[in-house]
């Protein structure tokens, strides 16, 4: 049953919600005010009693600041913000100051809000969209949130991108490193991007980004690049690198980092096998390569593998086939930590932020250059790095790096890692 609701009706309700918006958002400004007033007073407090020659306080009040308009998540508010004058100086002779850690001078926007541009940005909405969709959350007069800054804000990333891809890796040191190649369109070139990007483990268990780079359908000669430039940068051979079989990735750390041993990527062995079977086995057969991809040894793994070859070979070889290449590498998380292969087996930790930029590539047909398009890559990675979690079991990485023996998970004293023959 349907209620037909008049345009009174309709009014009052808008009329309604801008109340209790204006209602949130004197709530706000009162809070503010309440913090920015306690803050001064901690600062008098504080320097209470020092004194001139005359006896007088050095540090006082001086009234309140001139009116300014400050978004955040409510709204725009107008905010007063109480001043203090500070007489003294330092050794040098420069009079100190109070700055607010609450309301920095000029700040026009809360960092929450601040953080909502590049999300909104990046997840697709368009520079032209802003003002209208945000004037509807935050009011008419929210300030900072034009076109004109988003375009500033893109041009600033480029400028923090470029001082990440030639800061010094001197001193960094990575157990584990995730790599993959993502491939995005661009509207002005008709070549799509080749975004290369690789994450590494340190060796207190934080996740951290190390690289993201243009290159050329993910060759070995472009991998190349990226690796002797992180290695001319000071970075490490890392212990063990994690990645899709089709990579030019294990020619490339075959040349450059001989020593890194590898991991193949288990989400892509199993897309790649269930391809080459019909529809009707795929269920059955991805429970039987779950038997060799969670193991309790590497003993049970290779007598799973066996069955399903048995099982399978007459009929499907190529599926197989495909099971058995690489099938060495598939399993050298059996020599590391039990507590580790949950996060070795698969390079899904890429998959998430990457997601979100080929999001913004169907909004907008493609990114508008390969500089734009690697900038979204570089800053959705940013952002998300900040919520990964650090590995399990992260104390046990320093023992990965040792080089200490580890046989279906668990650790052997006294010995040391030998590498084992790299699959051909």
């Amino acid at each position: 049953m349907l209620k037909v609701i008049g345009d009174e009706a309709v009014e009052d309700a808008v009329d309604g919600r801008s109340l209790l918006d204006e209602i949130a958002r004197e709530g706000a400004r009162r809070m503010l005010m309440a913090a920015l007033e306690t803050e001064v007073a901690a600062y008098l407090e504080a320097h209470r009693d020092e004194r001139d020659a005359e006896g007088h306080a050095l540090v006082v009040r001086n009234g309140k600041g001139r009116t300014r308009k400050v978004t955040i998540g409510s709204g725009t508010i107008p905010v007063s913000a109480p001043r203090v004058n500070d007489r003294r100086t330092d050794k040098d002779g420069e009079r100190q100051r109070f700055t607010s850690r609450i309301l920095p001078p000029y700040m026009r926007r809360s960092p929450k809000v601040a953080e909502v541009l590049p999300v909104l940005y990046l997840r697709g909405l368009s520079t032209g969209d802003f003002r209208e969709a945000l004037a509807a959350l935050l009011g008419d007069d929210a300030a900072g949130l034009s076109a004109t800054n988003i375009a500033r804000l893109t041009n600033e990333w480029e400028t923090e991108y470029r001082a990440f891809q030639k800061r010094s890796l001197a001193g960094r040191d990575y157990v584990y490193v995730w790599v993959d190649g993502v491939h995005f369109n661009v509207r002005l070139e008709d070549d799509r991007l080749c975004t290369l990007v690789m994450i590494g483990v340190r060796p207190d268990g934080t996740k951290e980004l190390i690289t993201v780079e243009d290159g050329y359908r993910e060759s070995a000669e472009s991998w190349k690049t990226v690796l002797r430039d992180l290695k001319r940068r000071g970075m490490r051979p890392p212990g063990v690198a994690v990645g899709d079989g089709a990579l030019g990735f294990w020619a490339a750390v075959r040349d450059v980092w001989p020593k890194t041993r590898e991991q193949r990527d288990w989400f892509h062995k199993l897309g790649n096998i269930l391809d080459k079977l019909p529809k009707r086995l795929q269920p059955r057969v991805k429970a039987a390569l779950h038997e060799v991809m969670y193991a309790e040894t590497r003993e049970q793994a290779r007598e799973a593998v066996t069955r399903f070859a048995t099982e399978y070979a007459a009929k499907y070889p190529k599926a197989v086939t495909t099971q058995e290449n690489h099938a060495d590498v598939l399993l050298t998380f059996f020599d590391l930590p039990a507590e580790h292969p949950k996060h070795l087996r698969t390079s899904n930790l890429l998959d998430s932020p990457l997601a979100t930029v080929r999001l913004r590539q169907r909004v907008t047909k493609g990114a508008g250059s390969r500089t734009k398009a690697l900038l979204m890559a570089y800053k959705l990675l940013d952002m998300a790095q900040g919520r990964w979690r650090r590995l399990d079991g992260a104390h046990l990485l320093p023992l990965v790096r040792a080089g200490i023996v580890f046989v279906d998970g668990a650790q052997l004293e006294g010995k040391v890692t030998k590498p084992r023959a790299r699959a051909a």
